[in-house]
């Protein structure tokens, strides 16, 4: 069959996207919908959301997928449309394709684990199961994803301690420009134990309360994927949904209210865990593709 977009891989992206299902299908995970519009979002202070009539788009569909936790579906992924206003770029679309899985009774220790399975996956079926190769960099996908907190990543590669970099305001300056653009490079890896108030979801660790259990993952030094430990208190939720807002007033945003129908809910959901990766970032990749925009079948300028 001819190919009309010879600057678009959609047979890449289709093909990662039939991986990605078959891998969580083979797990006997559920496929999920939830809605795209909602009443009320996460509120969180750098995403500024879209409004559709009085609903917001969703950022993520990470609460609909915990109220589905709390009614019993105890393994469950979906693909669907997520929408962030202000973000495009290279790596980077208001509009971008999300895949987001959970697990009743995992931790960010067991994320970690899928995460890696689920790219060996994906690598195999391309027929590309020991290396990646994008831009020039060759990633090894055989040994074991390296793990590595995100003080030692400020140690190693910053120059600086990541407290000294949280009390002068310089953290999110330093991670995007100075550490993210050095991980993963050789080997995939997980930045793990977050800063406590740098994880709004997530449950502290047991052993180390000034860290929070959230992993980031990295590739080609891109971030593929967010998870965490999940928060199961609603009391520290909606204090921590406040804090988020009280950033956002002092940013200049508006408040966001509070999604108080998924904090009823958050006293029955169960120990779980649970993860969103960029799908498009992910096709990019395996497609070995400079920019987001190829590997989309329209960007926003398209439309």
């Amino acid at each position: 069959m001819p190919r009309f977009h010879h600057d678009r891989d959609l047979d890449t992206r289709a093909r990662v996207i039939r991986l990605i299902r078959e891998f969580f299908h083979t797990n006997h995970y559920l496929e999920v919908e939830t809605p795209v519009r909602s009443p009320a979002i996460i509120p969180e202070a750098h995403i500024d959301p879209f409004m559709s009539d009085d609903h917001f788009l969703m950022a993520s569909p990470e609460l609909y997928m915990k109220r589905l936790l709390t009614r019993g579906y105890s393994h469950i992924f979906q693909i669907c449309k997520c929408f962030r206003k202000d973000e495009r770029g290279r790596f980077h679309l208001p509009e971008m394709t999300l895949l987001e899985w959970y697990g009743a009774g995992d931790t960010y220790l067991n994320l970690m684990d899928q995460c890696q399975s689920l790219v060996r996956h994906i690598a195999n079926g391309l027929n590309m199961p020991d290396r990646l190769c994008y831009q020039g960099h060759t990633l090894d996908l055989i040994r074991p994803f390296a793990r590595m907190s995100v003080h030692q990543a400020f140690e190693t590669h910053a120059g600086i301690s990541c407290d000294q970099a949280l009390a002068e305001g310089r953290f999110d300056e330093i991670m995007g420009f100075v550490i993210e653009p050095c991980l993963g490079r050789n080997q995939p890896v997980f930045l793990m134990d977050y800063p406590r108030s740098l994880a709004s979801l997530a449950a502290l660790h047991p052993d180390n309360p000034a860290v929070a259990q959230r992993c980031e993952f990295y590739m080609a030094g891109i971030e593929m994927a967010n998870g965490f430990t999940e928060l199961t208190d609603a009391r520290i939720q909606r204090q921590r949904f406040k804090q988020q807002n009280q950033i956002r007033k002092r940013l200049g945003m508006p408040d966001l209210p509070l999604p108080d129908r998924f904090l009823s809910e958050l006293a029955n959901l169960p120990p779980c865990a649970g993860i969103a990766l960029g799908v498009d970032r992910l096709v990019m990749l395996f497609a070995d593709a400079p920019a987001i925009d190829q590997v989309v079948a329209f960007t926003p300028e398209d439309g």
